[in-house]
């Protein structure tokens, strides 16, 4: 914990949040295989997005997958995917990396296009257990753009962007420290280090504002 003196008031600056859900519920370790592979059957396939239940979407994924090879349709559907991303988060000033879904929700799955027309398939998708229905009208799904495939994908891989600190606090946010020289002072935020997990909070001492470098974990939020 260090400290830098300074008469200085606290101006407010723009809002700098991040999400701070986490779910490590599932690895896809083998994602780029799976998700790149383009079977070469004659079939055109597009990506589409299914509606399921919050907490559902590996049971919806490992179910879809299960009865389609069950029923005789597995070569006709072409991947399944819950989109998984990693996120760096600090404890205890130690940074670690955790993965979580960032289409809660969501499943994605490639199909054949207008799978509407296919009976058996439509069926078994639309009557697997945390399924709610596709993106789209109630009776034709509507496939996502290359585009937002081809980004999701790149998320996955790590390309597009790299893991994204769980920062929970904002510039200008009071904060109580409860850890340290400076346990229970009350502060506002001054300015934010991802990366290294910290913060400089200005506070009153000896009636001055004095910016004092702490941990995440060594402040709550008032």
């Amino acid at each position: 914990m260090t400290t830098d003196e300074t008469p200085e008031e606290v101006h407010e600056a723009p809002e700098e949040t991040a999400d701070t859900s986490a779910d490590p519920e599932e690895t896809q370790e083998t994602v780029e295989e799976e998700a790149l592979a383009v079977k070469d059957d004659g079939i055109k396939r597009r990506w589409y997005a299914l509606h399921a239940y919050s907490g559902q979407e590996a049971n919806v994924k490992k179910n879809i997958l299960i009865h389609a090879e069950q029923g005789g349709l597995k070569d006709v559907i072409g991947d399944v995917l819950v989109p998984m991303e990693e996120v760096a988060e600090i404890k205890s000033g130690e940074k670690k990396i955790s993965k979580r879904k960032f289409f809660p929700g969501y499943v994605l799955i490639q199909l054949p296009v207008h799978p509407e027309r296919n009976p058996e398939l439509w069926h078994l998708i639309k009557e697997t257990p945390g399924v709610s229905g596709f993106i789209g009208s109630r009776t034709v799904p509507v496939p996502l753009e290359d585009s937002e495939v081809q980004a999701i994908l790149e998320e996955i891989r790590g390309e597009r962007e790299r893991p994204k600190p769980k920062v929970a606090f904002e510039h200008g946010e009071r904060v109580k420290i409860i850890d340290g020289p400076f346990s229970n002072f009350l502060g506002n935020i001054d300015e934010i280090n991802a990366e290294r997990g910290t913060l400089k909070v200005m506070v009153e001492i000896f009636e001055r504002l004095t910016s004092v470098e702490v941990e995440f974990w060594q402040v709550e939020k008032m």
